[in-house]
């Protein structure tokens, strides 16, 4: 069985009711718990479970991040980068922010918890972290 702690938060994903009650049990004779019941959220996540299976959605953390960078509204790109988009670490003027373009990186790789699609351009971009350029900026507002 698994375990999975934050701080002091625990989720015990297994679908052996039987396991997660004895475990319950002992976790709690050694510390008080308290039993929210099924998981809804977790760390921006939401879960719905149905009959079908287990569903893991980031809408509200990607709607807070949109409306947080002002894109809330904005229109739809069919792809999060450009096709053939070259990057360089020389090429444009430096950030003013660089903690913006930092905290969005971060954010954004976040979101590819749900959003595998994103990873091949979060990986691009996770490579001007040290002096990011306003052109790599311009490439994670596409990602938005």
């Amino acid at each position: 069985m698994v375990l999975l702690v934050y701080v002091d938060d625990i989720i015990i994903p297994s679908n052996d009711d039987l396991a997660v009650a004895s475990l319950k049990k002992t976790l709690d004779a050694k510390f008080k718990l308290k039993d929210l019941d099924p998981l809804r959220f977790f760390l921006g996540l939401v879960i719905a479970r149905s009959p079908k299976g287990i569903m893991i959605s980031q809408r509200p953390y990607a709607l807070q991040l949109l409306q947080d960078m002002g894109y809330l509204g904005t229109k739809l790109v069919n792809t999060p980068m450009e096709v053939n988009l070259k990057l360089s670490k020389y090429e444009g003027d430096l950030l003013a922010d660089l903690v913006l373009y930092r905290r969005l990186i971060g954010k954004l790789l976040y979101l590819t918890i749900t959003h595998p699609d994103l990873s091949y351009s979060m990986n691009k971009l996770n490579q001007f972290l040290v002096q990011p350029r306003i052109p790599h900026m311009v490439a994670a507002q596409q990602v938005l």
